[in-house]
């Protein structure tokens, strides 16, 4: 026969009350993603120009060339003529390698040839883009820090 004490305290319960998130931070939360939206449902419906885009200004020295790569990191960058330009390692080519491997991907999506030529510019500003005729695609290469905007400055200068 099982034993029943009447003296015992009851059994803690779990507290469903507590708030595991502060009221005042979803509140916050909340308040900040509305205004982005309104902010951004306000520029779109007044037709807002695209401001704090890079300077580009006029070029000042340009180069096309072929531009190879593989998943290690190694990259090969060669004329138009099939001159070569560099042969790069994994150790010195992986962030050109990773613009190869972007390329590739919308050459892919655009569904062209995947050995297409490239051209890296430098403008008057100093800035330098990589841009591929085949896609339209571009970018500014100063975004992705000195360190590799340095990396395709040294192909414009060999």
């Amino acid at each position: 026969m099982a034993r029943t004490d009447t003296n015992l305290p009851p059994a803690p319960q779990a507290s469903h009350d507590k708030e595991l998130v502060p009221r005042i931070l979803i509140v916050a939360v909340c308040t900040l993603v509305l205004t982005i939206l309104a902010l951004v449902t306000w520029a779109r419906v007044t037709d807002q120009p695209v401001t704090y885009v890079p300077p580009k200004g006029e070029i000042t020295h340009e180069r096309t060339f072929h531009l190879t790569g593989d998943m290690a990191g190694s990259a090969t960058v060669t004329e138009l003529n099939g001159t070569l330009i560099a042969d790069l390692s994994p150790e010195e080519g992986g962030f050109i390698s990773g613009v190869w491997r972007v390329i590739q991907r919308e050459r892919t999506k655009h569904r062209v040839a995947e050995d297409g030529p490239l051209t890296l510019v430098r403008y008057e500003t100093g800035r330098i883009a990589i841009y591929d005729p085949s896609t339209g695609w571009s970018a500014d290469l100063m975004g992705f820090g000195a360190d590799n905007a340095r990396a395709f400055a040294r192909l414009l200068a060999q």
